[in-house]
């Protein structure tokens, strides 16, 4: 008897999207399951043939080659179900009778088992991240019991092979013609059960403890960035190796730099006559405080660079620059000396006529 078009038995178009094949092969599955339909062997058969469909069309290299050389490209037999290859089947299993995360459950209790990773929060300010910074962290975690090495175990002896699932780990559970492995609720999937528990630990294998570590942080670091530290997290089990610990960098807010990157920002305010005249005035810098040459004739907003004066990029000696934004100060009306006042109004007469709107619009561009 010759096999049907698979499109045909999902009832789907040669077209169809990963979402409408799961969707046809749920309702079929649902439909059909031997468990709905006992002693149905067309139902059976039907679920069969909607499940090898499936197993084809839902992979993206078998429908490639189904689709050119038909049965012939994927070999035109259905080997079973494989776990690790249809890992959406548990979510649609699910829906039948609510084993749904049995496969990935199973796998995952099984073997060694790598640690949790763990992630502490540093605050620096712009001044550290700039020339960078050695931190000593203490870090809570669970470390692997140096009594029992992590067996729980007060010895070996006292851990025996679990009776329940026969030192497996696994309990195998029938569903119609599945069978479905799940992590046995004794040992908890360690195949032991532990008869005289470790004195120290008191069985769990691990102990609660808070190590001291100092970390490098490296100069140009910026807000956000991830420092990571393998074998620095919490314990494996099963003899799995030790999570890794991510330091997680935050530059705190400067209340006169602005950071662009590599670059920094800041405002300085000149007086009117410094603005007019030009000269020299201090300005801060990451260093300490530096002069700088203000033009003749500055504007507000006018942009002074000081080369090299800016952050670091990590790993390496090139830097950013300072950018000095230069804000023209004019002294309030009414609040100066009168000496002031009779100096503005000869300045007024000698610049004659205020600047039109056009020439105004010149100065801000």
């Amino acid at each position: 008897m010759s096999k049907r078009d698979y499109y045909d038995v999902l009832g789907v178009p040669r077209g169809a999207d990963d979402a409408e094949i799961k969707k046809a092969y749920r309702q079929l599955a649902v439909q059909f399951h031997p468990d709905k339909n006992r002693g149905d062997k067309d139902a059976e058969e039907r679920f069969k043939e909607a499940s090898e469909a499936y197993s084809v069309l839902s992979d993206p290299e078998k429908r490639r080659r189904y689709d050119q050389f038909g049965h012939r490209g994927v070999g035109g037999g259905f080997s079973g179900f494989d776990p690790e290859t249809f890992s959406d089947f548990g979510d649609i299993l699910g829906d039948l009778f609510g084993l749904g995360d049995l496969f990935t459950h199973s796998r995952r209790s099984q073997g060694p088992r790598r640690g949790p990773d763990l992630r502490v929060d540093v605050e620096i300010t712009l001044e550290e991240a700039a020339r960078g910074k050695e931190e000593e962290l203490r870090v809570p975690r669970n470390e692997t019991c140096p009594t029992c090495k992590g067996s729980g175990a007060a010895d070996p002896s006292a851990a025996v092979r679990c009776d329940l699932c026969g030192g497996r780990g696994t309990i195998t559970l029938q569903q119609g013609f599945f069978s479905f492995s799940r992590t046995c609720d004794r040992c908890s999937g360690s195949g032991r059960v532990i008869k005289t528990p470790c004195a120290e630990c008191e069985g769990r294998g691990l102990l609660h403890r808070e190590r001291t570590l100092r970390v490098k942080i490296p100069a140009g670091v910026d807000d956000g960035s991830q420092l990571r530290i393998a074998g620095e997290g919490e314990a494996g089990s099963r003899g799995g190796g030790p999570g890794s610990l991510y330091v997680v960098i935050h530059v705190a807010e400067h209340a006169f730099f602005q950071r662009d990157g590599r670059d920094l920002y800041c405002e300085l305010p000149i007086t009117v006559s410094r603005a007019y005249l030009g000269g020299e005035v201090p300005v801060r810098t990451l260093e300490g405080v530096q002069k700088i040459r203000v033009p003749g004739g500055a504007q507000s907003g006018t942009r002074v660079k000081l080369k090299g004066k800016g952050l670091p990029a990590p790993g390496s000696s090139s830097r950013g620059d300072q950018i000095v934004v230069l804000r023209v100060v004019v002294p309030r009306s009414g609040r100066g000396t009168k000496a002031m006042d009779d100096l503005f109004r000869k300045l007024e007469t000698l610049e004659g006529e205020e600047p039109s709107a056009e020439s105004r619009d010149f100065l801000d561009r």
